[in-house]
């Protein structure tokens, strides 16, 4: 795999097929695990100019995934190992879905696409939490709307407030 860093939590790739072994997973991983928001991301892309953004991203269990919503585009998830609960959001706030996500064989939910700007976010339940995701490019950050009654990153004593606040009885992973 060959990669050129944009930042400590993203590689793009610099070939024209892009392909992923266990080795490669094994390397974001570990990077996913040494950066301060405890997550990695391999845009197989070439730049935020293109019109597909396709990923291949890492959380570690610490990762915290600020609830947000896009404005003007869709998302997808497709998990690859690891499991995770996306969580959808209405406007105030209060939870109108938990989706329980898995790889394949997890029996779980394993792929879903956002086609509507609804917040949503993902509370990772294993050690790692491997999914390709993909969205319309450019990337444009504005179009990226943070709930304004989450915590914001970096505040950690709020955001561990925040996660427990999610836990609910129905939980399967």
């Amino acid at each position: 795999m060959k990669v050129t860093e944009f930042n400590p939590e993203v590689f793009f790739t610099s070939e024209d097929i892009t392909k992923i072994t266990n080795q490669d997973l094994e390397f974001l991983k570990k990077k996913a695990s040494s950066n301060e928001r405890k997550r990695m991301r391999l845009c197989a892309h070439k730049n935020v100019q293109d019109k597909v953004h396709e990923m291949l991203i890492v959380h570690t269990k610490d990762a915290y995934v600020r609830p947000h919503k896009h404005i003007g585009r869709a998302e997808s998830l497709h998990v690859i190992e690891g499991k995770a609960e996306a969580i959808i959001f209405d406007e105030k706030g209060i939870i109108s879905e938990v989706i329980h996500m898995g790889d394949y064989n997890s029996g779980l939910t394993f792929y879903y696409r956002i086609a509507n700007a609804v917040y949503h976010t993902l509370i990772i339940t294993t050690d790692f939490f491997v999914f390709h995701e993909a969205v319309e490019g450019p990337f444009d950050n504005a179009k990226n709307i943070f709930a304004p009654w989450s915590p914001e990153e970096g505040d950690y004593r709020n955001i561990d407030k925040f996660k427990q606040s999610l836990k609910y009885e129905d939980s399967r992973i």
